[in-house]
């Protein structure tokens, strides 16, 4: 959601994330910050949410750092 739109829209917006949304507030199209309930319950949908803003797994990388620790012998 863009700052226009936050802005413009404010009490609305609060509203939803007093509900248990996590919104994206973006400046120009780039991530800036977020809004999120200051108490609420863990719901699937906000652990969804929070799963989608993850990077995604270098999976190669990751492959390289497990090779370090682990004992494949064993």
């Amino acid at each position: 959601m863009s700052t226009r739109e936050l802005r413009n829209n404010g009490g609305e917006i609060v509203d939803r994330a007093a509900r248990g949304e996590q919104i994206t507030i973006t400046r120009s199209g780039k991530p800036v910050a977020r809004l999120s309930p200051l108490h609420s319950e863990l719901t699937a949908d906000a652990v969804l949410e929070q799963f989608r803003s993850l990077e995604p797994v270098d999976y190669e990388a990751f492959r390289a750092d497990v090779d370090q620790f682990i004992d494949w012998e064993l």
